[in-house]
């Protein structure tokens, strides 16, 4: 915008003084000749009075002389009685002659003023009628220098007035842009920074009009979107809360249960459980967001938490009798997660296996180690899900055995964060596919490869439980108590 302003007074302005200056250029110079030639026409006039009382010679010259222009006129009196065909004697010429004797004759003839062109100028032939009736003509001689003079100066000021008002039109248009750039300019760098995730973004209320009220209504926008994101820190923090006092029944009801395996896996969920609550309550107090990866050094072992959680639903499998598979997570896998961010994700994936299909289904879980980026696959031999994209949807959960449709999200977030992405599909196994795509030079997500081939072949020869697996099966109880 800027530029085009410039652009638009520059071409304005040029229009304008070009449009003033070259007509008024021209009438300088025909101001300037017609000075020359009347400043000729005086000196004529100051010769005609001594030509109208004598004829003599000395004193034509005396009076040429006194007129101070005798190197420039001339005094042509013809011959008397030329005009009647006798010859009464010699014509007299008076100062150096530069017209020729046509053009002399022809004034002569015409009886009025005429200017004819000469070498290095121009030259005013002035009739005069002598007492003896004849006609004298009076030269005077008007260099290109007199009828040229001042006119390059003129120009020049003109010129120079011209190249002055088309810089100070530019300056202005300039400054004008600028004005008007500027606070466009830092309403954009703020609209960037809001989107980035910095809430303390906001936009000075300076400029046109137009951008002063764009200005207020966006921090007005932006403080509606700190007090939104305030509200629902706070709702989660105090739905969070509520947890408690159902989980201090259940910490005293396991209290109650005695010894034996069940009875302490049921309090180490509650235990778990009541850590997992109390994290929530911590980061939705929180002003500050959390990333998924605290720094460049960051991150995790993929494929140890993998053997972990599968650990844990390993034996919650064996108990409904599922059969499951790990595949990929023999080898360290590091990721720019936090350990606690992909333990919630798979623990969200397979609470959600164990929550929607029917006992004995079986699951698998895949882990793809590539050069830039980490693939996990979590599929089941269910039904499937038929609407993908509602599940993918925050809040939009299907209404069914109580799904609140935030766990997929949990894990989108998580993938996002790295600049990888989540996909739902049809596994192997005949049911669902969950593809986290978790990218590990922070570039955007890419576009859908074909990586089933690369995991398929990395499963061969894979062991099918890993050395976690020997975790005790958890009790119905503890079963109920957890909703993924």
């Amino acid at each position: 915008m800027r530029w085009a302003l410039v652009k638009v007074s520059l071409a304005v302005t040029a229009m304008v003084v070009v449009a003033f200056a070259v007509p008024l250029g021209l009438v300088i110079r025909e101001m300037a000749r017609d000075r020359a030639f009347s400043n000729a026409e005086r000196e004529a006039a100051a010769v005609a009075p001594a030509l109208s009382i004598t004829t003599d010679r000395e004193q034509l010259e005396r009076v040429v002389a006194s007129a101070g222009s005798d190197a420039g006129m001339a005094v042509h009196i013809p011959a008397p009685g030329a005009d009647a065909g006798a010859d009464g004697g010699a014509a007299t010429d008076i100062g150096r002659q530069r017209a020729t004797d046509e053009d002399i004759a022809a004034v002569r003839e015409m009886g009025r003023a005429s200017t004819t062109e000469v070498g290095g100028g121009s030259t005013l032939l002035q009739p005069v009628a002598l007492s003896s009736g004849e006609i004298a003509v009076v030269e005077v001689y008007v260099p290109e220098s007199a009828v040229t003079n001042g006119v390059g100066t003129a120009w020049a000021v003109l010129a120079a007035v011209g190249a002055a008002l088309i810089v100070g039109s530019v300056a202005v248009a300039d400054r004008l842009g600028v004005r008007m750039v500027q606070p466009a300019r830092r309403l954009v760098d703020g609209a960037h920074e809001l989107g980035e995730g910095r809430l303390g973004a906001r936009v000075p209320v300076e400029g046109p009009d137009e951008l002063r009220r764009a200005a207020v209504a966006f921090n007005s926008m932006a403080d509606q979107v700190v007090q939104l994101l305030a509200n629902e820190r706070e709702l989660a923090a105090d739905l969070s809360h509520r947890l408690r006092t159902p989980l201090t029944v259940l910490r005293l009801n396991a209290a109650s249960l005695g010894d034996g395996p069940a009875a302490e896996q049921t309090r180490a969920a509650v235990e778990q459980l009541e850590r997992e609550v109390d994290t929530i309550i911590r980061t939705a107090r929180d002003a500050k967001p959390q990333t998924a990866a605290a720094g460049p050094g960051a991150g995790c072992d993929a494929a140890e938490v993998v053997r972990e959680r599968m650990g844990f639903w390993s034996a919650l499998a064996e108990d409904e009798g599922r059969k499951w598979r790990v595949a990929g997570a023999d080898r360290p896998v590091r990721i720019p997660v936090a350990r606690a961010d992909l333990a919630a994700s798979l623990d969200a994936l397979l609470g959600n296996v164990f929550r929607h299909t029917a006992e004995g289904t079986a699951f698998a879980v895949d882990l793809h180690n590539g050069e830039d980026a980490v693939i996990v696959l979590v599929s089941d031999a269910g039904t499937g899900i038929s609407d993908p994209e509602a599940a993918m949807a925050r809040g939009r959960g299907s209404g069914t055995d109580g799904s609140t449709g935030l766990g997929l999200d949990i894990v989108r977030r998580m993938a996002e964060s790295t600049g990888g992405d989540v996909r739902i599909g049809s596994s192997v196994l005949g049911g669902t596919e969950v593809r986290i795509w978790i990218q590990l030079d922070g570039r955007t997500a890419p576009v859908r490869r074909g990586h089933r081939g690369a995991v398929r072949r990395r499963r061969q020869g894979r062991a099918s439980a890993p050395a976690a697996a020997s975790t005790p099966a958890p009790t119905p109880a503890a079963r109920a108590g957890r909703d993924h």
